[in-house]
């Protein structure tokens, strides 16, 4: 290890200690404890000894929990008994989402259902017995906006990043909008919404009907998306003081502003990787380079065949949306790409356990378990391990082959970003070729793109302290598996 990677490692350590205590202290003073409605898990963030005004939190599409935290421990501070759940196929909860996603009848009716359940459950075992307030995301929000609509024990509603056909001219009544700055299309919706009472109304503005019973406001969180939204300190003030109003409260708890030491912790962890890389053994040899031929072939080949083979195929074995054909589609792209790279006389080298099983553990059981706690379900329930292992079989051969063509990481950087473009571009022609099938495949993009930037610069580092790319490969397709078989809702089969 050289003195600049130990002064590496002291420096992430530093800043891992400094953000897990920013984070915990957003949490202190706090109960959090479990609550179960049915087979629904949720949890339950209070001031001890309190019984605040119930708050109901849900999340959006492939989230969880973890995921409006910001917004549950803001509110919680505050003197509220904040309530957030996982919905049915998402996060922890064991029971998959059912009936047709683009229906009002389908799962959005079972999701209300669910929604529901929850008030009534809280209601009843945490002695909340007065009026409730609800809070969405996304997918969410046009599930919270009908139940308010059907719930008369509903006082406020707070619908962020909103996209609902039930909003109308005089319901909900108590209506706030958070979009962030760069959603124009879902900050046009909004801004729709609030017309609907005054014609004449901007962001930012708050809108009241003529005879006064119906109040809306619209307002932009600066600077973020339709994920950094959860986590901007306007959307957090915004939420609790339009909550506040709707209780007749004034509130003067902490902002949990959460976002970036989340940020600054997962960064940290990823940069501690690269020192403890260096104290695995040396490999004496480097993986071998594919000539530029071999290397054009395995990657533009499986690219294109692979979606053309699969085209006429349709399985639905595994509970997860579009899992069936990713983990085929991983399987003969990485198939056939190892297949060209051995015809050419590339040699594969040596396994290395050690490296392997060294960047797996750190990936799921380090970074994964940070990415659990305040971030996203990463831990999965046992519903989810068949999944996992399903997964794994595409997703290692194809690991397997995108190592040995970036040389574990050596190859130049045109090299490393081909063989990942190649992929996308793959799944993109899938899309295009029976896009109402593969749809949400254009929803696993983004998360591949995550994983080639994080654990993919982890491989890298393992690779070229190992000398071989077996290593990096195995790890990271287990690592990808697993990232896939917990990110997405488990549906009906």
């Amino acid at each position: 290890m050289t003195a600049v990677q130990r002064l590496t490692g002291i420096v992430a350590a530093a800043l891992i200690a400094l953000a897990l205590w920013q984070l915990e202290a957003a949490r202190a003073g706090l109960a959090i404890a479990p609550l179960r409605a049915g087979e629904t898990p949720a949890t339950v963030y209070r001031q001890p000894g309190t019984n605040g005004p119930l708050v109901v939190i849900a999340h959006g599409f492939a989230g969880s929990r973890q995921l409006m935290e910001a917004f549950a421990l803001t509110l919680a501070q505050a003197g509220y008994t904040a309530v957030s759940f996982d919905f049915q196929g998402h996060g922890r909860n064991p029971v998959p989402m059912s009936g047709d996603l683009t229906e009002i009848e389908g799962a959005t009716r079972r999701l209300v259902a669910e929604t529901a359940a929850v008030i009534d459950a809280a209601r009843d075992r945490l002695n909340a017995s007065g009026p409730v307030a609800l809070l969405g995301h996304s997918m969410a929000t046009d599930i919270v906006v009908r139940q308010t609509i059907a719930d008369p024990r509903i006082a406020a509603v707070v619908a962020v990043s909103m996209y609902s056909e039930a909003v109308t001219a005089d319901l909900p009544k108590r209506l706030l909008v958070i979009t962030g700055a760069w959603e124009p299309g879902l900050r046009r919706v909004a801004l729709d919404a609030l017309r609907r009472v005054d014609p004449q109304a901007e962001e930012g503005e708050t809108a009241t009907s003529p005879a006064g019973a119906v109040l809306r406001r619209a307002v932009v969180a600066p600077m973020v998306e339709h994920v950094g939204v959860l986590y901007s300190t306007t959307s957090l003030r915004e939420a609790r003081a339009w909550i506040d109003a709707a209780y007749g409260r004034r509130s003067s708890g902490p902002v949990a502003t959460t976002g970036g030491w989340i940020a600054l912790l997962l960064g940290a962890i990823l940069l501690l990787a690269w020192p403890l890389a260096a104290l695995l053994p040396e490999g004496r040899r480097r993986p071998e380079t594919p000539i530029a031929s071999s290397f054009a072939a395995a990657t533009l080949v499986p690219a294109v065949l692979t979606p053309l083979l699969l085209y006429p195929l349709e399985l639905r074995l595994l509970p997860v949306l579009v899992a069936d054909y990713l983990t085929l589609h991983l399987l003969v792209y990485g198939l056939i790409a190892l297949a060209l790279l051995k015809w050419r006389g590339l040699r594969f080298g040596r396994l290395a356990v050690l490296p392997a099983c060294a960047l797996a553990v750190f990936g799921i059981g380090v970074f994964g378990l940070a990415l659990d706690r305040y971030a996203a379900s990463f831990v999965p329930h046992l519903g989810r391990v068949p999944v996992i292992l399903a997964l794994a079989v595409g997703a290692v051969p194809f690991m397997l082959a995108d190592s040995l063509l970036t040389e574990a990481g050596r190859a130049r950087l045109w090299r490393r970003v081909a063989a990942r473009l190649a992929l996308l571009a793959s799944l993109g022609l899938a899309v295009a070729l029976d896009f109402e099938r593969l749809f949400f495949l254009i929803m696993v993009l983004p998360v591949i793109v995550l994983f080639f930037l994080i654990f993919g610069l982890m491989g890298r580092w393992v690779g070229r302290r190992s000398g071989t790319a077996m290593a990096p490969g195995l790890a990271l397709g287990l690592i990808l598996a697993w990232a896939l078989g917990v990110t997405f809702p488990l549906v009906a089969v």
